[in-house]
C-alpha cells in the first residue's frame, strides 16, 4: 500500500517544471491528483498522460487562481470527480525581476496577484473540503532569506506566504490540518530555460553559492512536498523547509 493511497490533492500550476514534478510524486504514491494549469493545456495533459500511464489517477482543470471564482471551481471540480479533497499544493507562481527603479504597479500587481492573492484563494476555498490529516503546502523560494538584487517584489510574494502560512498553520490546527512551506533554492526548469539562465554565468553563480555544488531539479523539491503531504509528517506544522543545497 502506498503512503498516499486514497488521498486526493490539487496541485496548482502543475503543467510544468516544479508542479509537474509534484504532481506526478503524489500521484506514484496513490494519490489522485488535479493538475491545475493556467495556459498551458498542452502540458498539464502531459503530465495527465504521464500518470495515467504509469497507473495513477489524475485530471487536468484550467483555472486561474487569482480568482476567487475559478480557484473556487478548481477545488469543487476536484471534490466532484473524486469525492473529496485532502491535500493542497500551492505551486502557481510567476518570477519577474525588476530594479527599484523599474517597479510598476503593473509588475506589482501581476506578481502579488498569482503569488500571493492566488495562495489565499485556493487556500480559501480548499479549506472548506479538508478534513482531519489535510495537508496545505505552499511553495516559497530561499529569495525570502536571502534578498538578491532586483528581487524586492518577487522576493516581497515570498516572505508575505511564509507569514501567511504560519498564521493559517494556528488558524487550522483546531482542526487537525497541517500547513507548511518548502523553500526551493536555484531550480532547473522550462522555465529557467526560456529565460537563459540555465547554462549562463548567472547559473554558474547560484551553483558556485550552493554548498551542495549542483543546481536542483524538480524531483529534489517534489520529494519533500510528497513527504509533507503524507502521515510521516503527522506532527510537522508550520514549518518552513528550505530545499536549495545549502543555500540560506
Amino acid at each position: 500500500m502506498s503512503k498516499l493511497d486514497g488521498k486526493v490533492a490539487v496541485v496548482t500550476g502543475a503543467s510544468k517544471g516544479i508542479g509537474a514534478a509534484i504532481a506526478k510524486a503524489l500521484a506514484k504514491d496513490g494519490a489522485a491528483v488535479v493538475v491545475n494549469y493556467a495556459s498551458s493545456r498542452t502540458g498539464a495533459d502531459a503530465v495527465v498522460a504521464a500518470i495515467t500511464a504509469a497507473g495513477g489517477q489524475a485530471m487536468a482543470v484550467q483555472a486561474d487562481v487569482s480568482n476567487a471564482a475559478q480557484a473556487r471551481g478548481l477545488i469543487e471540480a476536484a471534490v466532484k470527480e473524486f469525492g473529496r479533497l485532502d491535500i493542497l499544493v500551492n505551486n502557481s507562481g510567476v518570477y519577474e525581476f525588476a530594479a527599484l527603479a523599474e517597479v510598476t504597479e503593473a509588475h506589482y500587481r501581476r506578481i502579488f496577484d498569482v503569488n500571493v492573492l492566488g495562495v489565499l484563494l485556493a487556500t480559501q476555498a480548499a479549506s472548506e473540503h479538508l478534513g482531519e490529516g489535510g495537508s496545505i503546502i505552499t511553495i516559497s523560494s530561499v529569495a525570502a532569506s536571502i534578498h538578491p538584487a532586483t528581487t524586492a517584489v518577487y522576493s516581497g510574494t515570498k516572505g508575505a506566504v511564509n507569514a501567511i502560512s504560519g498564521v493559517l498553520a494556528n488558524e487550522l490546527a483546531p482542526r487537525k490540518i497541517r500547513v507548511n512551506v518548502v523553500s526551493p533554492g536555484y531550480v532547473v526548469t522550462e522555465g529557467t530555460h526560456t529565460a537563459g539562465i540555465s547554462g549562463s554565468e548567472m547559473e554558474a553563480g547560484m551553483v558556485a553559492q550552493t554548498p551542495l555544488g549542483r543546481a536542483g531539479q524538480p524531483d529534489d523539491i517534489a520529494s519533500v512536498v510528497a513527504f509533507l503531504a503524507s502521515d510521516d509528517a503527522r506532527w510537522v506544522t508550520g514549518e518552513d523547509i528550505n530545499v536549495g543545497g545549502g543555500v540560506r
